[in-house]
């Protein structure tokens, strides 16, 4: 299984980006995903979940200003990141649900 992020970028405060992760190599409709973030001299953080029932769960932190979707047509996992904050600045991974399958991260920056 491999997955591939993308959609990161620069963008102000305030500012929305989305995100993508692209899953091959597996069924991605029998898979709960998770995305992660790493903020600079921070550990990881779980930010999201989505599960194969579509259940939805948020850090405290980010309920109410992002959303986590899936495409299981396209093998796609999103996160629509809105009013968005210095203090979301990190490099966001993507997972597999309970598996060490991670995908390589996307850098967000947002300036204030």
């Amino acid at each position: 299984v491999q997955l591939q992020a993308s959609g990161g970028g620069v963008v102000q405060a305030g500012g929305s980006l989305r995100l993508s992760c692209a899953i091959s190599g597996g069924t991605f409709r029998l898979y709960g995903m998770n995305w992660y973030r790493q903020a600079p001299g921070k550990q990881r953080e779980w930010v999201a979940t989505i599960t194969t029932g579509d259940s939805i769960n948020y850090v405290d932190s980010v309920k109410g200003r992002f959303t986590i979707s899936r495409d299981n047509a396209w093998n796609t996992l999103y996160l629509q990141m809105s009013n968005m904050k210095p203090e979301d600045t990190a490099v966001y991974y993507c997972r597999l649900l309970g598996t060490k399958y991670w995908g390589k991260g996307t850098q967000v920056t947002v300036s204030s």
